[in-house]
């Protein structure tokens, strides 16, 4: 039996992830932030891209110079970087009327002095402190390296062999110069530990040696179980007198560090407005912090027929061109995929716009999906990192989906109306007696809503919020 070659025509349709593609899909999940950095860098290195004027003078301007520059052109070809050029790009400055802004339009604004502060971090506060207390070089190196390897807390994440092979230092050294940072303000800094922090304060108050340091060192893990009566009979104490030695560790501070470094505040600036006008709700995109783009004229005209001999110059300003044209279209594409994924969410949320979270329904991604003809992925990558605000509050495009639990009278509830359902009850029981989570399915139960008591505990522990026992020791 002999081989044979054998030639056969096919058609077979293929997804090729062409350059334009991958660069839409890349944008996608981004957060306006993000794009804005990126558009910024792309003008930065892409000549044929340019942010659109906003001056109400320029337009008239960037109107007027391909026209001065055409005749130009025809007469001499060769030379198309002439002054019109110039005169397009500094024009304003050129002109022998131009004038600063008016100073009074930024008499309003503060001075400088005001709007600029520097708050003083955990490390400078220490390392202050360490030049203050000793002269001794070797146990300010070794100090410093402390002091380096605190977290924000306060709390020092590295061990004595990590901070000895830094040198290398003798470790009784490192011991030395702990025990120093440990006697620095704030009290309890420069532990290893919840535990160590806690002993450093009670022996700065001069409580060594009392219950309440026995409780710290022996039972602390009774303590954060709230197990009082457990401790009491392990101390051979009353409640009541166990109760004050309580009141004092509950009193310290298990992060000294954090009064010095303050987590800044970060603020949310919504990608999506959603406004009642009159009934219906309309869906608006915030593009105030994206650059509005355009395609250069006057590299626009180098690709004019004649308007450079160069090759190579040609070819690399059709290179920029095409690639300039591509991000146009795909900043375009993202900002109208946006506008459907949220146009979408509202039309499916209508009642949690209008009444709030307790009508809230579930929701998934393939609903939304179908509805706008997109793939899941596509809606996956729009809402994240994108805030819709809403009369409801803001939130992030995330939050408007969540599994359903089928409830008695036919429809399906959403998880987190459920999760504030189960807030509610808790925050209404009876301090002497805490629902336990078979209470809370036989509540819910009554109200139409079957689940298991698993699935309790476990949104009861999203909420962070303790056991019935736990509660009572509490209340």
């Amino acid at each position: 039996m002999g081989i044979q070659q054998k030639l056969h025509t096919k058609l077979v349709q293929k997804l090729i992830l062409t350059p334009s593609l991958q660069q839409a899909i890349k944008l996608l999940p981004m957060s306006t932030l993000e794009l804005s950095d990126l558009l910024n860098q792309e003008m930065v290195e892409n000549p044929m891209l340019e942010e659109v004027p906003t001056e109400e003078l320029q337009p008239a301007e960037a109107a007027a110079a391909p026209e001065k520059a055409e005749p130009e052109q025809q007469s001499n070809k060769t030379d198309t970087w002439d002054d019109q050029d110039y005169e397009y790009f500094f024009g304003d400055y050129l002109d022998d009327g131009y004038r600063p802004r008016a100073p009074q339009e930024v008499k309003e604004l503060p001075p400088i002095e005001n709007t600029l502060s520097t708050a003083s971090s955990l490390s400078d506060h220490l390392m202050w402190q360490l030049s203050m207390q000793t002269d001794d070089s070797l146990i300010r190196e070794i100090g410093s390296a402390i002091i380096g390897n605190l977290d924000d807390d306060g709390y020092l994440v590295a061990s004595f062999d990590e901070l000895a092979g830094m040198g290398p230092w003798p470790v009784a050294e490192v011991e030395r110069a702990l025990k120093l940072v440990q006697a620095f303000d704030p009290t309890g800094v420069a532990a290893r530990d919840l535990q160590e922090c806690l002993l450093l304060q009670l022996r700065h108050l001069g409580l060594e040696g009392t219950p309440t340091e026995k409780v710290v060192t022996d039972h602390l893990r009774l303590l954060q179980n709230h197990q009082v009566p457990e401790i009491a009979r392990k101390l051979g104490m009353t409640i009541d007198d166990l109760k004050e030695h309580i009141e004092i560790i509950r009193h310290l501070d298990p992060k000294p560090g954090s009064r010095y470094n303050p987590t800044q505040s970060q603020y949310v600036i919504p990608d999506v407005y959603v406004m009642k006008v009159e009934d219906e709700y309309v869906v608006v995109l915030n593009e105030d912090g994206l650059p509005q783009m355009r395609i250069s004229p006057v590299y626009r005209r180098l690709l004019d027929k004649g308007a450079s001999d160069n090759d190579e110059t040609r070819a690399y300003v059709k290179d920029k061109f095409r690639s300039a044209l591509w991000l146009i279209k795909s900043v375009e594409q993202r900002q109208k995929t946006i506008f459907k994924v949220a146009k979408s969410i509202v039309n499916f949320q209508r009642d949690f716009l209008d009444h709030g979270i307790e009508h809230l329904r579930p929701l998934v991604l393939r609903d939304v999906a179908n509805d706008i003809g997109m793939h899941e992925s596509t809606v996956s990558r729009v809402v994240t990192n994108k805030y819709m605000h809403t009369p409801q509050g803001v939130f992030e495009m995330k939050y408007f989906f969540h599994s359903g639990i089928s409830s008695s009278y036919g429809e399906s509830v959403s998880s987190v109306t459920i999760k504030q359902r189960i807030r509610k009850i808790i925050e209404n029981e009876d301090p002497r007696k805490p629902l336990s989570d078979s209470k809370i399915v036989s509540i819910l139960q009554r109200e139409g809503l079957v689940l298991a008591r698993r699935t309790i505990a476990k949104y009861r522990e999203e909420l962070k919020i303790p056991t019935s026992n736990q509660r009572k020791v509490l209340y």
